[in-house]
């Protein structure tokens, strides 16, 4: 299946490689990587981030997740657009707008400026990210040789999981958290380099974009992710302010869409067999993970008293499994489905949830934390590269933008969810006398049992492993 965005040169036979498709996968694959290492490394940076400008728990949330919300909130618009007006104009201009606000970023004055410019950085990754998985439905064409190319892609933007912590605590060691965003601007470079040239480019697509039910679901996933956020850090009224807005929106949104000759979500994607199922998939396996990233460095630096670099390190068990084995990942999806890798996948990440917080309730040293790391690591290096070729592997002729922003979408409201609900968890170890890490044991059933349902739902639909074979 592919998408109505044909490129401008004649699509290469099944089995060849024409000059440049490497490069260009490498170049996709970068910019990717780019917008996952904004990521991982401001997570090691939150202790100095919190010194330097004066910010608490609820502070740190809206830093981390300033980038996330608006992320989510335009990742459908950005795979609209990407299929309307070309996937590579996309591409390219997110890369450089997200260069080009990481610098003023590192500039920045104070909170609420960071915050303001992460959300200029989450336009700019929503641009990109959908057009990534575009462009690589259009250069390989064949269903295994696309799985293949996305387990590449998930490797290199995997391992910003594994040298992302690991750099941001050298560089906040060396120089404070500012430094962490300057990383994005020679990698902005080297994307624009490697994606230049005529195999990337496309014409523009032919289905047209409703602007008004594109701004509503804008609008409806923005206040979402506002009211979840102000949930988990204790402002109720704000988030049932947030929430009122977000369902009020939502009815609207429904409205347009039954009349839409455009719709923001294709019934027809929603109703192929197990998509329902692989999309919770998606938002699960990044609230487990995200949830995670988000409270280790705040166990690590406040309990521990570890250095930044010290916890960039102790990040490895988990960041290094999605640098390496989506590559094995892709193999089997290519000749079996997906279906297996992801069910396996999500009931790693339940062992991992539970096995992480077992070891936080026991007061276990670091050594007694690695194999909840380890699961966790495993469980999303099999699961979301089979989930992303499932996906858009399904997606109707000409959507494939789309249907990479949605399962993207979905996911970063699961990574809103899992910062919203953790952060409330360290936000109660903290009110007491003492700090106390118990909440956060008790916080990763939530995961677990998000995960564990996720499994179920792909499980009844077995059909899905038909797909990418």
């Amino acid at each position: 299946m592919t998408s109505s965005l044909t490129p401008a040169v004649r699509t290469p036979a099944a089995g060849t490689s024409p000059p440049g498709r490497r490069r260009a996968l490498l170049g996709i694959s970068t910019a990717y990587f780019m917008v996952l290492i904004d990521t991982t490394v401001l997570s090691v940076a939150e202790p100095d981030l919190a010194r330097s400008l004066g910010s608490s728990t609820a502070g740190l949330q809206w830093a981390f997740t300033g980038y996330t919300v608006v992320l989510a909130a335009l990742l459908l618009s950005g795979g609209a657009i990407s299929d309307r007006f070309g996937a590579h104009r996309a591409l390219r201009i997110g890369v450089a707008v997200f260069g080009l606000g990481s610098l003023l970023s590192a500039f920045a004055p104070n909170l609420w400026t960071l915050v303001l410019l992460r959300g200029v950085l989450g336009a700019a990754a929503a641009a990109t990210v959908p057009a990534t998985l575009s462009i690589i439905t259009r250069l390989y064409p064949v269903p295994a040789e696309r799985a293949r190319a996305v387990s590449v892609w998930a490797a290199i933007s995997g391992s910003a999981m594994a040298c992302g912590p690991l750099l941001g605590g050298l560089l906040v060691d060396l120089d404070g958290w500012r430094a962490v965003f300057l990383i994005n601007v020679p990698l902005a470079a080297l994307t624009l380099v490697l994606t230049a040239g005529p195999l990337v480019r496309g014409p523009r697509g032919r289905t047209p974009i409703d602007w008004p039910a594109q701004l509503a679901a804008c609008a409806t996933l923005g206040l979402l992710t506002d009211a979840l956020i102000a949930l988990g850090s204790g402002s109720p009224l704000h988030a049932a302010c947030s929430g009122a807005g977000a369902v009020a929106l939502g009815t609207l949104l429904f409205r347009l869409e039954r009349r839409s000759a455009a719709p923001v979500v294709s019934a027809a994607l929603l109703r192929a067999p197990g998509i329902p199922g692989l999309l919770l998939a998606g938002a699960a396996v990044t609230f487990a993970m995200t949830g995670m990233i988000f409270v280790l460095p705040l166990l690590l630096q406040q309990q521990w008293r570890l250095s930044p670099l010290t916890t960039g390190l102790a990040f490895l068990p988990m960041s290094l499994p999605p640098s390496v084995n989506p590559l094995l990942t892709g193999r089997i999806v290519a000749r079996i489905g997906p279906a297996k890798p992801v069910l396996g996948g999500l009931l790693l990440l339940v062992t991992g949830s539970l096995a992480f917080g077992a070891a936080v309730l026991a007061g276990a040293p670091y050594a007694g934390l690695t194999v909840g790391l380890l699961c966790c690591g495993f469980g999303v290096s099999f699961a979301l590269p089979a989930l992303v070729a499932a996906v858009v592997t399904t997606a109707p002729e000409g959507t494939a933008g789309a249907a990479g922003g949605l399962l993207s979408s979905i996911r970063q409201v699961g990574a809103t969810i899992g910062v919203a609900a953790m952060g409330a968890f360290v936000t109660v170890g903290q009110s007491g006398a003492r700090s106390s890490a118990r909440p956060l044991a008790w916080a990763e059933l939530i995961p677990a049992a998000a995960c564990a349902l996720s499994a179920l739902l792909v499980a009844r639909h077995r059909k899905v492993t038909s797909l990418g074979r």
